[in-house]
């Protein structure tokens, strides 16, 4: 019974979900949320209040003006099926700062009823493949 509490406990340390993140959000909690995907679809379409930092592009120089110390970090990216939440939530982890990763992305932010918004820029990243959107 012990391992199973445990392992409950360390799940619930590292991830989070749309229902949590948005009731943090709306009672003050100390919260920054991280959009892990690529500029392109930050752009046309991201949680509100998402700060852009693609997965492929944290390091310390990308997260040097962020609070490591009184801010947890929740990273998202489309959903099931991409994995640009796990390597960002990873990379910010090694960087020192406190991280979860949001369930099911942004995908399950949009099926739950929350809002999303589009930013007002366009924006056309001609360096990068048409793939996943991560």
């Amino acid at each position: 019974m012990d391992a199973q509490i445990k392992y409950y406990e360390n799940k619930l340390a590292y991830e989070m979900d749309p229902a949590d993140l948005y009731e943090a959000l709306n009672t003050g909690e100390k919260i920054i949320v991280i959009d892990a995907r690529s500029p392109l679809s930050y752009e046309k379409e991201c949680i509100p209040g998402a700060i852009n930092i693609p997965h492929r592009e944290m390091n310390n120089d990308t997260t040097r003006y962020l609070d490591k110390d009184n801010f947890t970090y929740i990273v998202y990216c489309d959903g099931i099926g991409c994995n640009a939440s796990t390597h960002g939530a990873l990379k910010m982890t090694r960087l020192g700062f406190r991280v979860k990763e949001l369930i099911g992305g942004i995908a399950w932010w949009k099926r739950d009823g929350y809002p999303t918004e589009a930013m007002n820029t366009t924006l056309v990243d001609i360096h990068r493949p048409i793939g996943c959107n991560c």
